[in-house]
């Protein structure tokens, strides 16, 4: 092969895959409407085209690597062209497979069907490894070597021993395994949504809403900063990728705020922090929340309505701490920042499908279809000004965009459903839930220290959603022996996911901040950490009062909702000793001393300790204006 036949193969490969990808995109917006193929066949035709792209666009080796090694780039892509073909034939066999056949009822599968079933598990395997990282194929391995080999285990880990038909029976040809719930969702909902964020950076709907935030905090103090939490509350929820929003949005955010005066580690932590709070936010929350709907059985819109209070506390908390950042190292306002009504002149219209969607989703509508009326509407709205009009190449760029986008998280969906069918064929989950009650002493605090660090290590190495899909199938059980209504379990769960992105020592949001930042990554990830705090003790305020309402009382919300206001402003002062300027050491002794009396709430005593941070905060603010 001659470097034109080289090239030739660059050009095909890439044609190939742009083919590939907006046709798949095309399909899904077609099933989306019509709904025509059932959940037994379409989420395999899903996934097999999903591992195809995988095979085609993250090659088995760097191809720049090979850019002058012929003949290792013509053995490398026909490996990958292999592979791609092996999952054609893998899924074919899953797709053509007759349930009600005799024979199978009788004897089982057949051997092809078994090689075939067996293949396909290897090969999402090898999708996943090439997509997410080598962690979530140990941890799903793990659950595979456990239900083969369990009953030689001691004791209460014991379970019974699977045979390989039996495994590959339950995982392939049934709807508990790789093609059970989790991936149903990320065939459906969330790759519609994931194409509808690719539609607004096409279309020019992202660059609006980060002018929008700049024109509405640039003038504060740290405005940039604090324009990047507003930007990443918006952006985030759409984009579906806590890693992706601080790269797109830090692209701009970041080297402003380095030219008002934030280190780069701070700004990669305002950034990561930030971004990561778009994954909780409403209306469009993180694949997770369709997974939680799906899981829970409660409307995506009382999950969405349940959810704006907290997030809201979330970045109140994140702004406070870049407000409290900024009046450290003493930042003046930015001169110039574009008027609001001048930017809303010019992208007012984007606000439409949002509008639009939004008011879909609390009607009660599918969210899979809400997700095809908003990709149609930014389309449509975009076309009504002439500056953001797209043409057909544009179209076709955003579908291909949105397809490769969504390729991550079906694969780990795959994979996740892998591990949520082992605990489900071998009842593992009632031992942790045991293990867990039996380490915590039966108090709650500790069994959600113990959940969080779990999270923790589970989100070093797998997304956000995947560890969600963990986490639930095996900790929601135990909260919900303490006596905690199954949303606000499930919420937990779902911001404890979160933590992952913002946590040292493997803080992924943070990292590609940094990257943005040319900044440290560890110490990105520090400042993160602080600067995502909500992300712990929100979680713990839903657990402890009534934060999640469950029960439509209005002054319990209100009272929560203050009460964990108070501790996100107590615990800002104690750690960081400064509000509008440095706290006295009484002061931080105070707040410290609020806390555990705002958490724990003991003899009902919660509004002693909001009087007491009330009166710190207002004798500061009287001393200060004082001087």
């Amino acid at each position: 092969m001659n470097r034109f036949d080289q090239n030739s193969g660059y050009f095909l490969l890439s044609r190939l895959l742009l083919a590939l990808a907006v046709s798949l995109s095309v399909f899904q917006i077609w099933q989306g409407i019509t709904s025509t193929i059932s959940a037994t066949y379409f989420r395999p035709v899903h996934l097999t085209w999903v591992m195809v792209l995988i095979f085609i666009h993250y090659p088995l080796v760097n191809i720049e690597a090979l850019a002058n090694q012929r003949w290792s780039f013509a053995i490398s892509r026909t490996i990958d062209l292999s592979l791609s073909a092996l999952a054609v034939f893998a899924g074919y066999r899953i797709v053509q497979f007759d349930y009600n056949d005799i024979n199978y009822l009788l004897f089982g599968l057949t051997t092809i069907d078994l090689i075939a079933g067996i293949a396909f598990t290897a090969l999402l395997l090898e999708a996943c490894r090439r997509t997410v990282g080598w962690v979530m194929v140990i941890i799903a391995t793990i659950f595979l070597l456990y239900s083969a080999f369990g009953d030689t285990l001691p004791g209460a880990l014991a379970t019974k021993a699977y045979s390989l038909q039996e495994l590959v029976q339950f995982q392939i040809f049934s709807s508990n395994g790789i093609f059970g719930s989790a991936l149903g969702i990320a065939a459906t909902t969330v790759f519609i949504f994931v194409l509808f964020g690719a539609f607004l950076e096409v279309t020019g709907a992202g660059k609006f809403f980060i002018d929008l935030a700049f024109a509405i905090a640039g003038k504060y103090r740290g405005g940039p900063a604090k324009a990047a939490v507003i930007a990443s509350a918006g952006l985030g929820s759409i984009s579906g990728s806590a890693i992706a929003n601080t790269v797109t949005t830090g692209s701009i955010t970041i080297p402003m705020m380095k030219k008002l005066g934030y280190r780069p580690e701070q700004a990669a932590g305002i950034e990561a922090a930030a971004s990561t709070g778009g994954q909780i936010m409403p209306p469009i929350m993180g694949a997770g929340a369709f997974v939680m709907a799906q899981f829970t059985g409660i409307p995506y819109s009382d999950i969405m309505i349940a959810s704006i209070i907290p997030a809201l506390l979330y970045f109140f908390c994140t702004l406070l701490y870049v407000h409290i950042m900024a009046c450290k190292l003493e930042l003046k306002t930015i001169n110039r920042t574009e008027a609001v009504l001048q930017v809303m002149k010019q992208g007012a219209h984007f606000l439409i499908p949002l509008a639009l969607i939004t008011t879909l989703l609390m009607m009660g509508y599918s969210p899979l279809l809400v997700g095809v009326a908003g990709c149609a509407s930014i389309l449509i709205t975009a076309a009504l000004r002439k500056h953001s009009r797209v043409n057909a190449r544009q179209i076709i760029e955003g579908m291909k965009s949105g397809a490769l986008l969504a390729l991550p998280i079906s694969a780990a969906c795959g994979a996740a459903g892998i591990i949520v069918g082992v605990v489900g064929q071998t009842g593992i989950g009632l031992q942790f839930t045991q293990f867990v009650t039996a380490l915590s002493g039966g108090y709650l605090f500790t069994a959600l220290l113990l959940i969080s660090l779990v999270a923790l290590i589970l989100g070093m190495g797998l997304p956000v959603t995947a560890a969600y899909i963990v986490l639930a199938v095996i900790a929601v059980p135990l909260l919900g022996d303490f006596g905690l209504p199954l949303l606000t379990s499930h919420l937990i769960i779902f911001w404890l996911s979160q933590t992952s992105n913002v946590t040292p020592p493997i803080a992924l949001a943070a990292f590609a901040g940094a990257g943005v930042a040319n900044a440290n990554p560890m110490k990105s990830s520090i400042e993160a950490f602080k600067l995502a705090a909500g992300l712990f003790v929100i979680p713990l305020m839903m657990a402890y009062t009534g934060l999640i309402n469950t029960s439509d009382d209005s002054l319990e919300l209100i009272i929560s909702a203050i009460q964990t206001l108070s501790v996100i402003v107590g615990m800002a002062m104690a750690i960081e000793g400064y509000l509008l300027t440095r706290l006295s050491i009484i002061e931080r002794l105070l707040s410290a001393a609020s806390l555990p009396i705002l958490l724990f709430n003991p003899f009902g005593l919660y509004w002693v300790g909001i009087i007491l941070m009330l009166s710190i905060v207002i004798l500061h603010w009287k001393a200060v204006k004082v001087h």
